[in-house]
């Protein structure tokens, strides 16, 4: 057996992913039709990239590598960089306004030479990022339908937290205080509720809270590591990461997981795919497209160097 190895990606919750030694990734990118419950491959190359956002237009899926984002056709050809200008560290938390007017990043600073995390907000069409959050670690993960907030996860207190801020910057509210892990807050398009996934029973499962943080409302129940609900246009169901192996607090990246789709109604979850090699980056931000009929997702593969 070889030595594993651990590679370090900054990645959303500070979770970080692991690849084994003389091994290189392989990335997949496919669309999933809800109409056929069939997946397809558009795009298949011997990177890592990670974590596709649909544009708000529906022409291109934007995805992230080695800091930068790069639009994709749908139907797998290379369209180019986004113009970010000096934020050139993105990590895989980044989504558009409910508009489609603004385009959110978590990216490092230039100035700072290793780590960090900060939102920024940016023209959908590109251009110079404006910083919103002046703390870090800070993990954008949504907006608010009416474009006025932001929500994201920061650890502030020593514990990853839930919290919102004006897309404009200015003060940090906390929306959750677990001593667990609470993660990946994304608006409900009517936006009465705010989706998270949270560890406070033990075990990773989705929730929702208001969008003052009031009121928490399990969602789902099982026995797996439920992460990131996506909620399509829709407002009846959203996709959840399920990862087979309870993973506690972690997200990692090379795990054997699937999609699956919760009624936001009557809380069934069902299956959307099989069982398949990802994890971290599969699916971290929102990923259907504006008619919420597909969504975009990752896996992965190995090969050796």
């Amino acid at each position: 057996m070889k030595k594993l190895a651990v590679y370090f990606f900054l990645l959303s919750s500070g979770v970080f992913a692991q690849v084994p030694e003389g091994k290189q990734v392989i990335s997949s990118l496919y669309i999933y039709d809800m109409a056929t419950g069939k997946s397809e491959m558009i795009l298949k190359e011997d990177r890592h990239f990670e974590a596709p956002n649909w544009s708000p237009d529906g022409t291109f899926l934007l995805i992230n590598s080695e800091g930068k984002l790069e639009k994709i056709s749908p139907t797998g050809e290379n369209l180019g960089f986004l113009n970010t200008g000096p934020i050139q560290r993105a990590n895989n938390d980044h989504g558009y306004s409910f508009d489609g007017k603004t385009l959110f990043i978590s990216s490092g600073k230039p100035d700072v030479e290793r780590g960090g995390s900060y939102i920024y907000k940016v023209a959908a069409e590109g251009g110079n990022p404006t910083l919103i959050t002046p703390l870090s670690p800070s993990y954008w993960h949504g907006v608010s339908p009416d474009g006025k907030d932001i929500v994201y996860c920061a650890p502030r207190n020593g514990n990853y937290d839930i919290y919102k801020m004006s897309v404009n910057g200015g003060e940090e509210i906390r929306l959750t205080s677990e001593e667990s892990l609470d993660d990946g807050p994304e608006y409900s398009p009517d936006g009465k509720y705010i989706y998270i996934n949270s560890y406070r029973t033990g075990m990773m499962q989705i929730w929702r809270i208001k969008p003052d943080g009031s009121d928490p409302e399990q969602m789902t129940f099982d026995n797996h590591s439920n992460w990131f609900a996506h909620i399509s246009p829709n407002n009846k169901v959203a996709t959840i990461i399920t990862y087979l192996e309870d993973q506690k607090e972690g997200h990692p990246f090379g795990r054997q997981v699937k999609l699956r789709l919760l009624d936001l109604e009557t809380k069934e979850v069902t299956d959307l795919t099989e069982e398949f090699y990802g994890g971290q980056g599969t699916i971290n931000v929102p990923s259907w497209n504006p008619e919420g009929t597909k969504f975009a997702y990752v896996r992965y593969g190995l090969k050796d160097l």
